[in-house]
């Protein structure tokens, strides 16, 4: 009997002393997976600020140089919008090094892929469309101070979410409504109060251009990034980092294509010579320059291309959008632009729209995040919930 109580002692001391090592180890592994969690949520962070700066940061340094061209002598406008894309290969180094620790893909991924004629047609659609939206940038902002310029080029927003609309089904709740007429009233301010301008340095005639052709490429940046959101969710049927990246990259190719036959087309290639010999800065300033203004696009590209990876398209739009408004402040201290009531009172219907469509994005996120942690008793609700994941993971 002693030595049977003796045995359940032991016994039970073992089962305790094996509950409470499993409860140690459940406790070390529960530890440990909180804190996975967390290091890739910290990375994770830490890249999107990263490429928050490049956005904001190079958008509003390319905007700058880009004016500093013009201010100094540069008049060639195709020259102007080439710098814009022609860093294009800059893309395929940022791919290749970000590709490096990741697993490379399996034949039964390269099936997935769309057929070449498809992707043909996909990058000389979208080429051509970001040749054009370049062009009338580069002609507004040559005839347009920078601060009206990049006030006009924030309505983006408001045609971004019209063409979604019509293309991806897009709706249009109060807040993208306010958003739209907040933006819209925005861009008109600076349209109606052209006689506040100081429109010495071009003729009238120039002037309402130079809005013309900024508003057409703010329609056009619309439009091509809700055209890429469908091409990406219907055409391609997946949005991996190589997917946007080669859509990036192939589609300056083809535009930078399209500018260099313009350039030559129109004959201004002939006058790049004396340009660069009548540079005010001197031979040297005009070649960095230009090459400045080409290594800033694409940095601000990379910082583009990164965002929509790593959260969504809406937030890389919404940054985008976001760093307009700093552009009209830097250029009041480094070309003296002037700041009147209707641009103080245009940038914070810029911001304050901004904020009202970021806003919409966010209660559809936390509204999609809610359901797909809905109870697991809602079995009914689970096939349609995993086929929308799938449908975005692919």
């Amino acid at each position: 009997m002693e030595i049977t109580q003796v045995i359940y002692v032991n016994d039970h001391n073992n089962i305790e002393a094996n509950l409470t090592g499993q409860e140690e180890m459940n406790t070390t592994m529960e530890i440990e997976s909180s804190s996975v969690p967390q290091s890739k949520n910290y990375k994770k962070w830490l890249r999107i600020s990263i490429y928050v700066f490049f956005v904001l940061a190079c958008q509003a340094l390319s905007t700058i140089l880009g004016r500093v061209y013009y201010e100094n002598g540069g008049k060639s406008t195709w020259m102007g919008t080439l710098v814009q894309l022609i860093g294009f290969p800059v893309l395929f180094l940022f791919r290749f090094f970000s590709q490096i620790k990741n697993p490379k893909p399996t034949e039964a991924d390269f099936r997935k892929f769309s057929s070449f004629t498809i992707l043909g047609s996909v990058y000389i659609v979208t080429g051509l469309l970001v040749s054009a939206n370049s062009y009338m940038s580069s002609v507004g902002l040559l005839y347009l101070p920078v601060s009206t310029f990049s006030l006009i080029l924030a309505s983006q927003l408001a045609f971004t979410a019209f063409f979604s609309y019509f293309l991806n089904s897009q709706k249009f709740t109060p807040f993208i409504v306010n958003s739209l007429f907040l933006l819209t009233i925005s861009s008109a301010l600076l349209v109606v109060n052209t006689d506040s301008e100081n429109t010495a340095k071009v003729s009238r005639v120039k002037y309402v251009i130079g809005i013309i052709c900024t508003i057409g490429a703010s329609a056009g940046i619309g439009l091509l990034l809700s055209l890429v959101q469908l091409i990406l969710r219907k055409v391609l049927k997946k949005q991996t980092f190589s997917t946007v990246t080669d859509l990036v990259a192939y589609q300056s190719l083809v535009a930078s294509c399209v500018v260099l036959i313009g350039l030559f087309a129109s004959g201004e290639w002939k006058t790049l010579t004396s340009e660069m010999e009548n540079y005010k800065l001197g031979k040297v300033p005009y070649v960095m320059t230009l090459a400045s203004i080409a290594i800033s696009w694409q940095v601000y590209t990379i910082g583009v291309v990164g965002l929509i990876f790593e959260s969504s398209s809406v937030f890389s739009n919404s940054i985008t959008a976001v760093g307009l408004p700093i552009v009209p402040v830097v250029a009041v201290i480094v070309f003296h632009d002037k700041m009147n009531a209707s641009k103080i009172f245009s940038i914070i219907l810029a911001i304050w729209g901004f904020i009202s469509f970021v806003y919409q994005h966010y209660l559809d996120k936390k509204k999609l995040k809610t359901s797909h942690t809905s109870p697991v008793g809602d079995s009914h609700l689970l096939p349609a919930e995993e086929g929308h994941t799938n449908i975005h993971s692919v």
